[in-house]
């Protein structure tokens, strides 16, 4: 059950175009400091897992079992199941990495940070003095009509993916609406993002002519194979023989597209989907950035919200949606959190923003917060970055995910001849890499090297498939980020009955995206039911014809939303805990192939509920 889409996790901030990294030869062993006590919740062997690995320790080892070379079939690429699907006349047909196309993605993400850069489309200078949210505003008690020529006002908190799709949507439904976002720099920064065919459709229903930029920028990566490799040798005669690199599952992710009519997965590069949005998703001075939302005050009897700015600004509207991430101030005070439950939420926009030292120091803030904002610690730590490097498989692959014992490694196509990676490790919260010193000045490679080493193995002795170093070597220290990986439970999970009734929302107030349902990055669903959530809350809120129906309206969204988003959060939870053991899996007769037939099974029936065009 895992399709990693790149979708959920904030990548490094690679500058396309910029020459090939120095290679830096390993360095020696790197001690690392003791990780601090890890609070939540961490991934772990339990119940009939430990006690198989406690046997399978203490058992003697038959090594003739375990001799031989794994099947032929699960080395090719491109089996006959996909190639068919591939093959169809509504497919999408692979148009070979060339240097012309190449140029044109990557020129077209220099153009988008150039564009961020100079603030085009950002509210600045005299006409953020002129706002109209800065204008208090004389409701009487019950609240106001809504009109074409006096719309819905609303103040969205949060400049990432959910933060503008939301803004889109609710303009599209002719509402005034005002987003801020808390970075000072709205981009270059974060990599590719895989907007899947639902996202897609989604923002089809919003603006089509956002969609049209969207597809026509993007990279297509429904037309080739995915699915699970292992990292290293693996399993024995009994339950299956697979080498390093072998195909364990291999899928398609267009064949339910197709199925759903619904347009092709691509992948866009995230400055590139930010000034599409800014350009043709609402009008000009719709964003302002240095703008964090404090704090909110629900005005009551259908007069509106207002929002304070850490600043100490006063922002006036009828609605507030809180889009701004797993750490979200709007959640926070909706849900009467610990003091520090807030913090700092590395939006879209902001997260490759950290230097290393503010990322060091945020890694260990996270524990703290985390605990406060009632947050799950998923038990994994994540390296990322994209390398300017066309991969060795680039034409059969589109992304592929190597698995082992205590860590995976996780690559995906990122357009422009560019491999986006993601190497997820088990560890304590908290942990951070040994600064940089003249003995080892590169420590994230250093260490990445050994984890997942192709030649004298690593700490356990397992060889890993070079695939891994291939791309971990094509990346610069400097591009390399690390970040532990938090998700969080449903927020049915109370017995409060006005939480069942409106779950994302109070009075005014709604939350969407990481705010309402972080998860694991394991189905790359996270921006794609942000998107959805977007979509539906526009939706919502235009059918409201008076300032009273507000509540309800946010209500109705979050009632139809939470079912859908629980289901694939619970499935992204359940991905990410299974591969604690899915080593173990591989050398147990019997069970072993079940767990590969059943996965393998399910995947088309996985996409085809999240591939629907319904909302």
């Amino acid at each position: 059950m895992m399709l990693w889409l790149a979708g959920a996790i904030t990548p490094s901030a690679s500058f396309a175009g910029r020459p090939p990294p120095h290679r830096v030869a390993p360095a020696r062993a790197v001690q690392r400091a003791p990780a601090p006590a890890m609070r939540g919740e961490q991934a772990f062997s339990f119940g009939p897992a430990a006690a198989l690995r406690t046997a399978k320790r203490k058992l003697p080892q038959v090594e003739w079992l375990a001799a031989g070379e794994g099947s032929a079939e699960n080395k090719v690429d491109m089996p006959d199941h996909v190639a068919r699907i591939l093959s169809q006349p509504h497919a999408p047909q692979r148009e070979a990495e060339n240097d012309e196309r190449t140029h044109r993605i990557r020129t077209r993400y220099e153009q988008a940070a150039a564009d961020a850069q100079a603030l085009r489309g950002m509210l600045v200078g005299e006409e953020d003095e002129k706002a109209w949210w800065r204008t208090p505003r004389e409701v009487p008690a019950g609240g106001r009509p809504v009109s074409k020529d006096d719309p819905l006002t609303v103040l969205v908190a949060g400049g990432g993916l959910a933060g503008l799709v939301t803004a889109a949507a609710c303009h599209a439904a002719g509402m005034r609406v005002a987003l801020f976002e808390q970075a000072s720099s709205y981009a270059p920064y974060g990599g590719p993002i895989q907007i899947q065919s639902n996202a897609l459709r989604a923002i089809q229903r919003i603006s089509p002519a956002v969609f049209e930029e969207l597809v026509a920028a993007g990279t297509v990566t429904a037309d080739r194979v995915s699915g699970l490799k292992i990292g290293y040798r693996k399993g024995n005669k009994l339950a299956g023989l697979y080498d390093r690199g072998d195909w364990l599952v291999r899928f398609d992710t267009i064949g339910p597209a197709l199925e759903a009519g619904l347009p092709a997965t691509v992948v866009v590069d995230r400055p590139v989907i930010q000034q599409i949005l800014v350009k043709h998703g609402f009008p000009d001075g719709t964003v302002r950035i240095s703008s964090r939302i404090e704090g909110w005050e629900d005005r009551g009897d259908g007069r509106g919200v207002v929002a304070t700015l850490s600043d100490g600004t006063k922002a006036h509207a009828d609605v507030l949606v809180g889009a701004d991430g797993v750490w979200s101030q709007i959640r926070k005070q909706m849900h009467s959190l610990g003091e520090g439950a807030g913090g700092f939420a590395a939006s879209g926009a902001a997260g490759g923003a950290l230097d290393e030292a503010e990322a060091r120091k945020l890694a260990r803030d996270t524990v703290r917060i985390a605990a406060q904002a009632d947050r799950r610690f998923s038990g994994f730590t994540c390296y990322a970055a994209l390398a300017p490097h066309r991969a060795s498989n680039i034409e059969d692959v589109s992304y592929q995910i190597l698995l082992g014992e205590k860590k995976y490694f996780v690559s995906t196509d990122g357009g422009g001849e560019r491999q986006q990676w993601f190497a997820l490790i088990r560890e304590p919260a908290g942990g951070v890499d040994p600064e940089p010193t003249d003995e080892d000045p590169t420590p994230k490679l250093t260490r990445l090297r050994q984890e997942f080493s192709c030649s004298s193995g690593d700490a356990d002795g397992n060889v890993w498939d070079p695939f891994a170093l291939e791309l971990i070597e094509a990346s610069a220290e400097s591009d390399i980020k690390r970040r532990d990986l938090y998700d969080g439970a449903p927020l049915l999970a109370t017995w409060d009955p006005r939480r069942w009734w409106s779950p994302w929302a109070k009075g005014p107030v709604a939350l969407c995206g990481d705010a309402a349902h972080p998860m694991m990055p394991n189905l790359g669903q996270g921006g794609c039911q942000s998107t959805e959530d977007g979509y539906r809350l526009g939706a919502e809120l235009a059918t409201v014809s008076h300032t009273r129906e507000v509540p309800s309206a946010l209500a109705r969204y979050s009632r139809v939303r939470v079912v859908r988003t629980a289901i694939v959060q619970g499935f992204a939870q359940l991905g990410s805990d299974l591969l604690v053991d899915f080593d173990l899996m591989m050398t147990i007769p019997l069970l072993g192939p079940f767990f590969l037939a059943a996965t393998q099974l399910s995947m088309p029936w996985i996409l085809r509920f999240l591939y629907t065009p319904e909302f």
